[in-house]
């Protein structure tokens, strides 16, 4: 029976992303592995006009990669309950997953808000972790843009 080895987790903190660390977090904790499944990982490049302060109404915040663009925060943009860490969380899963297309893995996120995490896994291993874990909000699911869940399953 497959059990997730959390060691091999890549913690990658969903507010720490939506502060200015999507590239960051790219560069330093999946990169090393995603190189493993693709041959060139793609580039990402960050417009970050409010430094450390999102909070500034001016601010913006947005992550691209192969033409794509992802929003994180901006003026035009919902920063109500935890939406930017969502979109940032997302932004980073999507580019991940987007080179991933050809391959037998994907990365899947576990948990949330601050304790975010990733395993890369096949489906076979995503779907024994869903029988193993009992609890549905400790499943392994792939990151989406459904506010307020994500792509979290919840019991």
């Amino acid at each position: 029976m497959f059990e997730l080895d959390y060691e091999q987790m890549i913690f990658l903190d969903a507010e720490w992303l939506a502060e200015g660390g999507v590239a960051e977090a790219y560069v330093e904790e999946i990169l090393p592995r995603l190189i493993e499944y693709v041959d060139n990982p793609v580039e990402i490049h960050e417009v970050n006009t409010g430094e450390t302060e999102r909070y500034d109404e001016k601010a913006i915040y947005s992550v691209a990669s192969e033409g794509d663009i992802y929003q994180i925060y901006g003026p035009e943009l919902d920063d109500d309950e935890g939406q930017t860490w969502g979109r940032a969380a997302h932004a980073l899963f999507a580019i991940v997953n987007r080179q991933l297309q050809d391959q037998d893995v994907k990365l899947y996120a576990v948990n949330g808000g601050n304790d975010l995490g990733g395993f890369f896994l096949t489906a076979e291993q995503y779907e024994g972790a869903k029988k193993v874990l009992q609890n549905k909000s400790n499943w392994p699911y792939v990151v989406n843009l459904e506010h307020p869940s994500y792509g979290q399953h919840f019991p």
